[in-house]
């Protein structure tokens, strides 16, 4: 895993981090020393003692990284720059062994914004996996859930794992055919 393109870190604090392809959380100990593979989306893939881990973003500053700004969305803003800014949103989200974002990936089957209640918008998302079997799927799950969330005016993003139809490489798009080199 590691690379000369690997940036190398030490963990300042202890931090939570998942395991991956199990999904396991476990507790990275202060001082612990790997390298960055991935930063996408604001999460962190990194390779430690011989294994990989995902650093949730809002955990980048226990690798000294930036903790990023929560989305927002301009005054008077319409219906179409809040469905704009969701899709944004998922594709701020990222197979942490695959630098591709699930949208590009085809992941998403389907996302609607429902109509606002006087608590704001909720979302509806379904999804599915690149293998059933994944362990990070709980992990994905969560964070479409939490990157919509986030969104100003969304107060509920329903996220509902589905493996009908089975994905399959036909439904990447050809930038993510073309980055992981099946183009």
């Amino acid at each position: 895993m590691y690379s000369h393109a690997s940036t190398p870190v030490k963990f300042e604090r202890d931090c939570a981090v998942v395991m991956i392809p199990s999904g396991e959380e476990v507790t990275m100990p202060a001082g612990a020393i790997g390298y960055i593979t991935q930063s996408l989306g604001g999460s962190f893939t990194v390779f430690v003692d011989g294994n990989l881990f995902r650093v949730s973003g809002q955990d980048g500053d226990a690798i000294g990284k930036d903790i990023q700004p929560p989305p927002t969305l301009p005054e008077g803003a319409t219906k179409d720059d809040l469905e704009s800014l969701i899709w944004h949103q998922l594709g701020t989200c990222f197979d942490p062994e695959i630098p591709v974002s699930i949208v590009e990936l085809g992941l998403i089957y389907r996302c609607e914004l429902q109509p606002p209640d006087a608590d704001g918008h909720e979302v509806e998302v379904e999804m599915t996996l690149t293998a059933p079997g994944c362990g990070m799927g709980d992990i994905l799950v969560a964070d479409v859930r939490d990157k919509l969330e986030m969104i100003p005016t969304i107060k509920r993003a329903h996220v509902e794992l589905t493996f009908e139809p089975p994905w399959n490489i036909q439904m990447m798009s050809e930038t993510a055919k073309l980055e992981t080199g099946m183009l």
